[in-house]
């Protein structure tokens, strides 16, 4: 027979168990003393303190991008309209600090037009509306600008017309500008080539009367055969002085 109740019930006679749908958590029970020592949650070990340790620097990528297979287009080269009479050959090397060939560094090359206009023309690289496959350019406009991978051996070659300085520059000696890309560098690196028939406008150019005259050399391209001229890029300048680092143009 169960006992009546002889009074208001209490806290102890009411039942314990949680609402229905929710979780039974014992801390939250009024009936649960946490010093009894008895508890159904596990126990927690304490984790010791690991002392901090200063972490390396992650080093710099320095292999790639590799420009010389998604870049170039045909024709890239090609800079003076096709069966030009005028047409001049510039060509080089691209070398590393230990004077290794770079073999898929990618340049660009831009110059103004015979008039000296700086707005150049489009159409050097253009796409097939059908497929749209890249077939270059088409050989009969000046776009005064080009793109060209270097070879296996670091070789890079392309075929425009006589540099003319930009209209407006009464100072400015002609000259053609490039764009190196190449792997391990983080930044394209700008620089312009300038031609030895042109010595006199030199030495009042702005760029090249502020340099001394070996670094001023490195802009410098010589005569390699009747309408061919060689200018080589020396990414740094040689452990021995064989050769000087080309100058770069940092434009702000």
């Amino acid at each position: 027979m169960p006992r009546p109740a002889t009074g208001p019930a209490t806290r102890h006679d009411l039942p314990h168990d949680p609402p229905q749908g929710l979780p039974h958590d014992p801390s939250h029970d009024p009936s649960h003393d946490p010093s009894d020592g008895a508890s159904d949650a596990p126990s927690v070990p304490s984790v010791p303190s690991v002392p901090s340790v200063p972490l390396a620097p992650t080093p710099a990528q320095t292999v790639g991008p590799f420009y010389g297979y998604a870049l170039p287009f045909p024709g890239g080269e090609q800079i003076a309209p096709a069966g030009h009479p005028g047409t001049v050959t510039v060509h080089g090397c691209v070398r590393d600090g230990a004077g290794a060939p770079v073999p898929d560094a990618l340049l660009e090359f831009w110059q103004v037009g015979p008039d000296g206009s700086l707005t150049g023309a489009p159409g050097s690289l253009r796409r097939d509306p059908v497929t749209g496959a890249v077939i270059g350019r088409n050989g009969v406009d000046f776009t005064g600008f080009g793109r060209v991978p270097t070879d296996a051996d670091g070789h890079y070659v392309v075929r425009t017309l006589p540099v003319t300085a930009p209209a407006g520059c009464p100072d400015a000696a002609p000259y053609l500008a490039v764009c190196l890309f190449a792997r391990g560098l983080l930044h394209h690196l700008f620089t312009r080539v300038y031609f030895p028939e042109h010595a006199a406008a030199h030495t009042a150019d702005p760029l090249l009367a502020r340099l001394p005259a070996e670094r001023a050399k490195t802009l410098l391209a010589r005569p390699d055969g009747p309408g061919r001229y060689r200018f080589d890029v020396h990414l740094q300048q040689a452990e021995d002085g064989a050769y000087e680092e080309t100058v770069f143009l940092a434009f702000r």
